[in-house]
C-alpha cells in the first residue's frame, strides 16, 4: 500500500456507524471509534446539503473533548436524503420506513453526506453528492425489506449495499461510496491537502 503519512495522525472516527467503520478500514486507515449521542436538530431553513454540513460540523464541536494530543484528528460524518424539496433522516418506525421508501419510488432523490475533519488547530467541511434513481417499488417489495431489513439506522430508510438497493436502483451519477454514507474518493483527497 503507497505510504500518505497518514501514520502522523491518530485518527478518531466519531460514528456508530458499522458501514463507515468498515469503509474506513477499507480505506486502509487505522483508527479508534468513539461516540456519544449529539442533538441532530438543525435549522428547518437549512436545504440540501446545508443540513449534513451543519451536522457533521455540530458534531465535530462535540467530539473536540478528545482532540488532547496535536496529532489527534477525529472524523464526523452525517448523510441525508433529498427528495422533493424534504429531507428524510433516519426513519423512526416501520410506519415512517414505509413512507420515506414510497415518497423514493420511481423517483430520483440526492443523498447529500457532510464530512468534517477537525484537530486542535484546524478544522475543513465538505460534502459529497449522489444522485440515485429508484424504479417503482410495489408495497410487497417495501413491506419486505422493511420487516426483513429493518432500516432504522439508515437516511431515507434504506442501505444501497443491501437486497433493496440491488432491486431498486437504476441508476447512480456520482459517488456509491456516498450513498453508502461516506464519500472515500473526497475524504482521500482531503486528508492529501489537509
Amino acid at each position: 500500500m503507497p505510504d500518505f503519512n497518514f501514520s502522523q495522525y491518530h485518527f478518531i472516527l466519531a460514528s456508530k456507524s458499522p458501514r463507515r467503520h468498515f469503509l474506513l478500514k477499507e480505506l486502509g486507515l487505522n483508527f479508534e471509534v468513539k461516540y456519544k449521542d449529539v442533538d441532530e436538530s438543525y435549522p428547518l431553513h437549512l436545504k440540501a446539503e446545508e443540513v449534513p454540513l451543519y451536522l457533521c460540523r455540530k458534531k465535530a464541536e462535540a467530539f473536540a473533548e478528545f482532540l488532547v494530543n496535536e496529532n489527534d484528528l477525529v472524523i464526523t460524518a452525517d448523510t441525508v436524503v433529498w427528495v422533493n424539496g424534504l429531507v428524510l433522516n433516519k426513519p423512526v418506525d416501520a410506519a415512517d420506513a414505509k413512507r420515506m421508501l414510497r415518497l423514493l419510488s420511481g423517483r430520483m432523490h440526492e443523498v447529500f453526506t457532510g464530512v468534517c475533519l477537525k484537530t486542535i488547530h484546524k478544522s475543513v467541511c465538505f460534502h459529497s453528492a449522489t444522485k440515485v434513481y429508484f424504479k417503482n417499488l410495489s408495497e410487497d417489495e417495501i413491506d419486505y425489506y422493511v420487516l426483513n431489513y429493518r432500516p432504522y439506522d439508515k437516511a431515507g430508510a434504506y442501505g444501497a449495499q443491501e437486497w433493496i438497493g440491488y432491486i431498486a436502483i437504476e441508476r447512480i451519477e456520482g459517488s456509491y461510496f456516498n450513498v453508502m454514507g461516506l464519500p472515500l474518493f473526497e475524504l482521500q483527497e482531503h486528508l492529501l491537502g489537509f
